[in-house]
């Protein structure tokens, strides 16, 4: 058996990594679009790494667009095996990829008018919604702890991972046979007519057991049920976004949120601008306000969760209510609608959102993307960043080339957005906690718990910038964990 390594691999985007059996079974574990660097993604998204038509299935561990982002791509150029997930993450990509179909739309029309003033070539989109329509139709949806068969040989199990809604921890048990010996061409007659005296002798079958993270999400979620131990393994393949990082305290960030709206919408009468992504990120932060204001502490502001996007992932997080953590639980005793509270209003008009430009009123949007790198966020913060009296919270991970990234450079004074060089005089903050990726400590003993180190064979670091990976190395083997690397773009690995 080998593993590639086709995308998130020395950086946070782009996940995607390829098993083929010894029995000639192919795998996809995610299909993960780049994203982080505009236009400049396009090349790599194209330039997959393998033959969709020659792939077998794709396992899925979540919904975010950097897993499941090329789905409907690989679709269009012809893949038509089963893609296995979780209910909640089938429901989520059903909106989620139509979406990142309609920014693809504009972004490729804005980029052509570009080109066509060069006089350059023109692209089109990677896909539209006809081919987000025909990959749906191929989801197959597997419930956490249900074990289901892919092929004779080969056995999958989902386990919560916590990161957000409906994401999973990949278990896959392959038994297969190794050493065979190489046949010789079946174009040889004499070889087919004499076929069991060249026969492969096959070795004791073997079992081998790999755990694919995904995202690995925190301990003690506002509205997610933490990531549960999952089956022991013999390959592990593991993020490492906060691989060098710590996070703030559940009760601190619910005090930085409330301070920072004070001294934002009350003290200086400014709008607060929450770059967010729509799913997860959102409703965790549309909680945490509701708590605040059925505890009496949220000044009385208007509250725009400005994203139809945002819209539709909150219905969805609404219909599976169950899933969600004890916290959300003991609130819905006497709150039945933990995200929504009266002062606080979901758009989808773009003709409401441009309104939310020309008013003066203090409030606070929060918008897609959590990268600033497309969606109404991005307007909102080209119109308000020159204006001292706005504040932008950055509440999650940014790759180091996005514009949420660039902004927080304390040395910048000046940004271009959309083209236009604007001058930085909002206050630029920023909340980690929020995040729904575990920080190194919370990642390296939910890990240890899992799993007995010393029974990993070999551990893949995947999906983090280097300086992370680095990090996340040394605190795995700290605890424990031998055999650790870190793959490069395109390497394969046998196992």
């Amino acid at each position: 058996m080998k593993i590639q390594f086709l995308g998130a691999a020395e950086e946070v985007t782009g996940s995607k990594h390829l098993i083929t059996t010894n029995n000639g079974h192919t795998i996809l574990l995610d299909c993960g679009m780049y994203q982080g660097k505009g236009m400049e993604t396009d090349a790599a998204n194209r330039d997959l790494g393998f033959d969709p038509k020659a792939l077998d299935c794709v396992v899925l561990s979540h919904a975010h667009i950097d897993h499941s982002g090329l789905l409907p791509y690989i679709y269009k150029l012809g893949f038509r095996g089963d893609i296995y997930c979780t209910p909640a993450t089938r429901d989520l990509c059903s909106i989620v990829l139509a979406d990142t179909a309609y920014i693809q739309a504009q972004d490729v029309r804005w980029y052509n008018k570009k080109m066509d003033k060069l006089h350059q070539p023109k692209i089109e989109p990677l896909y539209d919604l006809k081919q987000v329509d025909g990959v749906m139709k191929h989801f197959v949806t597997v419930s956490y702890d249900r074990p289901i068969r892919l092929f004779d040989d080969t056995m999958l199990t989902f386990t919560n991972s916590g990161h957000m809604l409906g994401s999973a921890i990949c278990n896959l048990e392959i038994t297969e046979q190794e050493g065979y010996v190489e046949k010789p061409s079946k174009k040889d007659k004499w070889y087919m007519e004499n076929m069991s005296a060249f026969a492969p002798a096959p070795k004791n079958l073997v079992k081998k057991r790999i755990a694919f993270t995904g995202d690995i999400g925190r301990p003690h979620s506002h509205i997610l049920s933490s990531p549960m131990a999952f089956p022991q393994c013999d390959y592990l393949i593991t993020e490492s976004t906060y691989g060098d990082r710590l996070h703030e305290g559940e009760q601190t960030t619910e005090e930085e949120l409330l301070a920072v709206v004070e001294n934002t919408c009350v003290r200086k009468k400014g709008k607060l601008l929450i770059p967010s992504f729509s799913v997860g990120r959102t409703q965790e932060i549309v909680y945490v306000l509701n708590n605040l204001y059925n505890d009496g502490r949220l000044p009385h502001i208007p509250v725009y969760v400005d994203s139809p996007l945002a819209v539709n992932a909150t219905e969805i997080f609404r219909m599976y209510m169950s899933d969600l953590n004890e916290d959300v639980q003991d609130v819905l005793r006497y709150d039945d609608d933990p995200f929504g509270f009266n002062t606080l209003k979901y758009i989808k008009d773009i003709n409401e959102s441009k309104q939310l430009n020309h008013t003066d009123e203090p409030s606070i949007i929060i918008a897609a993307s959590g990268m600033l790198e497309a969606g109404r966020i991005k307007h909102h913060v080209a119109n308000h960043i020159a204006d001292p009296s706005t504040t932008i919270l950055i509440v999650g991970y940014c790759t180091p080339t996005s514009l949420g990234a660039r902004i927080q450079d304390p040395s910048k004074r000046w940004i271009s957005i959309f083209g236009m060089d604007r001058k930085i005089n909002a206050e630029i903050i920023k909340i980690e906690a929020f995040s729904g990726h575990g920080d190194y400590q919370e990642m390296t003993d939910y890990l240890s718990k899992s799993v007995d180190p010393k029974q990993v064979k070999q551990t893949f670091i995947v999906h983090g910038e280097p300086l992370a990976q680095a990090a996340f190395k040394e605190h795995l083997h700290d605890a424990g964990f031998r055999n650790l690397s870190i793959p490069k773009k395109r390497e394969t690995v046998e196992l």
